[in-house]
């Protein structure tokens, strides 16, 4: 499949999809998630993927929605509430929902500025790597009068806590990457020019893992934000009764006690 708004490709079992529209900030719009979302098909079909590296060309990640496509894009007749909101649910939504099913791990490396509902893409990663000239913004409420969407509310109240969350929104806060990571927020700040490299190294990494992995530890940390303790032990112990036997835990057993490499199998559709 080709694409115009991003480029997608692949270095061994790593996808690479990289936003490529610098001129326009990297800019939401619905044509760009479009591609987005058809690459992330590509990846959830194609079982010799074993990772997805997701970031951008140009000085920013991406500055969020673009307001000339809020303000005049949409149906004729249609308020621009309901074309905004159809937008989000067609594909800013989606793509945020896909990044968090997929069953690969996501891994972004954060280019540069990420702004408005380009956060919340941002952080649906499994891992955020992030340059240290990157940082985040929130522009919603001090500048439009809006509320942080795609996500993002979602994300930052478990990442940073209510309050935090809270009063970053109100003064429609900018915070560095370096913050970002001192806060726990993402994984790690490097420099700019070892970013690349940084991403994929961890991506590649990430690789080897068995198949159902990722999905299992997502559920398992979404689980813990909402469970009580006794609530999640239980659930912990669910969790191994069913993976304790798998063939994975022989092949990862018996790997680590002849002290080699543990061999997972592909992941099926």
């Amino acid at each position: 499949m080709s694409y115009r708004l991003i480029t997608f490709n692949k270095d061994g079992a790593v996808a690479i999809i990289t936003l490529n529209q610098p001129a326009q900030l990297n800019a939401l719009t619905s044509d760009m998630l479009g591609e987005v979302i058809q690459a992330l098909d590509e990846v959830r079909q194609d079982t010799t993927v074993r990772a997805l590296l997701l970031t951008a060309n140009g000085k920013l990640f991406s500055a969020g929605a673009q307001l000339k496509e809020l303000l005049h894009g949409g149906e004729a007749g249609s308020s621009r509430g309901d074309n905004v909101a159809r937008m989000m649910e067609e594909a800013m939504n989606p793509v945020v929902s896909q990044l968090r099913t997929l069953p690969v791990p996501v891994v972004i490396a954060l280019n540069g500025g990420v702004a408005g509902g380009a956060v919340g893409v941002a952080l649906a990663a499994d891992v955020v790597v992030a340059a240290r000239s990157a940082y985040f913004y929130l522009p919603f409420v001090p500048k439009l009068g809006l509320v942080p969407d795609v996500g993002s509310s979602w994300f930052l109240e478990r990442l940073l806590g209510g309050p935090r969350a809270l009063a970053l929104t109100l003064t429609g806060g900018r915070w560095s990457a370096e913050q970002a990571e001192h806060w726990g927020m993402i994984h790690a700040c490097v420099a700019d020019e070892l970013l690349a490299d940084e991403a994929m190294a961890i991506a590649r990494q990430l690789t080897s893992l068995p198949a159902h992995g990722v999905i299992e530890a997502r559920r398992l940390f979404e689980a813990a934000s909402w469970n009580t303790l006794d609530e999640q032990l239980a659930y912990e112990v669910e969790r191994q009764r069913e993976l304790l036997n798998l063939p994975t835990f022989d092949e990862g057993a018996n790997a680590f006690l002849a002290k080699r490499e543990a061999q997972f199998p592909a992941r099926e559709r």
